[in-house]
C-alpha cells in the first residue's frame, strides 16, 4: 500500500468477525433455513476502513452480469455447466427429485483431470457449509497456495469461442413446435372471474 498508495480488497459475503458473526449480515431478513441474509459485507468493511483510516473508499458489487458472463468463462467451466444442465434435465425426466447435480472429478496420473456428473442428495448439501481446506491457503490466511492452484487449474483451461454474426453474438434459433391443446378455451367472462 505504501508503494502504490492504494489497496484492493476482495471479500465474500461469508466473511466473519473473530466472534463468528458474519460481517454485514442482515438479521431483519432470514433465508429459508432461518439464517440472516448475507448482504452488505463490502459496504460494512468500507465503513470500518473509512472510520479507522479516514481515507476515501468505494465498493464494487459484482452481479449476475459478471458471474454469468459466458464469454469470460473457461471452456471447461462452460462444458461443466452444460453437462450439469443436461444431467438435471435427465434426472427430472426420470422422476428423480431431491438431488443436486455435482461434478465428479477423477485425477489422472499424468496430472490431467477427467470428470463426469453425478447426483447428490439435497439433504447432504442444503444448509451445510463446505469449506476450502485450510492447507490450501497460505499461512497468513490471505492467499491460495499451490494446492489450491493445482485443484483450480483444470477448471480454467480452454477458451470459449462464442459464435458471432457480423460482430454480434449469434444465438441458436429454435423451430417452433406445436403442442396439442389440452385445456378448454377461456372466454372473457371466465378470465374476468378468475382475476377477482
Amino acid at each position: 500500500m505504501n508503494a502504490h498508495k492504494y489497496c484492493v480488497v476482495v471479500v465474500g459475503e461469508g466473511i466473519k468477525y473473530p466472534n463468528g458473526e458474519e460481517v454485514g449480515a442482515d438479521k431483519s431478513r432470514l433465508d429459508a433455513f432461518g439464517h440472516p441474509v448475507l448482504a452488505g459485507a463490502a459496504e460494512k468493511l468500507k465503513q470500518i476502513v473509512q472510520g479507522k483510516l479516514n481515507t476515501k473508499t468505494r465498493t464494487v458489487l459484482l452481479g449476475y452480469a459478471q458471474r454469468a458472463a459466458e464469454h469470460c468463462a473457461s471452456l471447461t467451466d462452460s462444458n461443466n455447466a452444460f453437462a450439469c444442465g443436461e444431467a438435471a434435465a435427465r434426472a427430472a425426466v426420470a422422476g428423480q427429485s431431491g438431488y443436486m447435480v455435482k461434478i465428479v472429478r477423477d485425477a489422472q496420473s499424468n496430472g490431467s483431470v477427467k470428470w463426469s456428473t453425478g447426483l447428490q442428495s439435497l439433504a447432504e448439501i442444503a444448509n451445510v457449509e463446505h469449506f476450502i481446506p485450510r492447507d490450501w491457503i497460505s499461512e497468513d490466511g490471505f492467499l491460495p497456495n499451490e494446492k489450491f492452484v493445482e485443484y483450480a487449474r483444470p477448471l480454467i483451461e480452454g477458451e470459449v469461442k462464442a459464435p458471432t454474426d457480423g460482430g454480434l453474438p449469434k444465438y441458436v434459433e429454435l423451430e417452433p413446435s406445436k403442442v396439442e391443446k389440452k385445456l378448454p378455451a377461456r372466454n372473457a367472462q371466465s378470465a374476468a372471474l378468475a382475476s377477482v
